[in-house]
């Protein structure tokens, strides 16, 4: 899928599932229950065992199915490893100008992480596709707001402190997305996986009733 599509596609659903988890069995039930439940876009990150083997065999089943990440990406490194493993966007809990450039080379949408308008912005200049707020916990939907006083050309999506109660409050606010993780995979703890497919439902019932769809 071309790198315009895929961001499109990520913008539309309004969410990305999280998948941090503790094995592979998890990571793949987890998938499962988010496509179960309305949500195809997906980042495996790079704290789980093997991701890049779970990122193959995700993206060899779903195929177009799915659009699919690799998430806690640190350097341009592990971004070629995902790539090579089939995911088609990258996303980084901070700014590494050197991984944006990687990505930028092969096409491939990049998210990294900022929590100052200095870092949004020096993430623009080098080409960032979609900036992750992150941790958007420590701000509240408010930052976002207050970033595009300055800046309406930002493409934000806000990571950690995103859940069901306040997912509207991020997209009125003006994020083009939310990332979702504990508060919506919390149920592999658990072995509870429709829970997750319930969560994931709500989370796309709330996005289409903040863009008023």
């Amino acid at each position: 899928m071309e790198k315009d599509k895929i961001i499109s596609k990520i913008k539309e659903i309004g969410i990305v599932a999280v998948v941090r988890v503790e094995n592979a069995e998890q990571a793949y039930r987890v998938t499962d229950a988010c496509l179960e439940g309305g949500i195809p876009s997906l980042e495996i990150t790079f704290t789980v065992k093997g991701a890049h083997k779970i990122i193959e065999n995700i993206a060899e089943k779903y195929g177009n199915d799915i659009i699919l990440g690799a998430g806690t990406v640190l350097d341009p490194e592990t971004a070629r490893i995902a790539i090579l493993s089939g995911a088609q966007y990258i996303v980084s809990p901070y700014l590494n100008i050197d991984m944006i450039k990687l990505c930028n080379r092969y096409q491939v949408p990049t998210m990294p992480g900022a929590m100052t308008i200095k870092e949004v912005v020096e993430a623009m200049e080098a080409g960032a596709d979609i900036i992750k707020i992150f941790p958007g916990g420590l701000f509240g939907p408010s930052i976002i707001k207050d970033i595009k006083g300055p800046l309406p050309q930002a493409q934000m999506m806000p990571t950690g402190g995103v859940d069901v109660s306040n997912v509207h409050e991020w997209i009125k606010a003006g994020a083009v997305a939310v990332g979702a993780g504990s508060s919506l995979t919390k149920g592999a703890k658990t072995g509870d996986y429709a829970l997750i497919t319930k969560t994931a439902k709500e989370f796309i019932e709330k996005i289409k009733t903040a863009r008023g769809l």
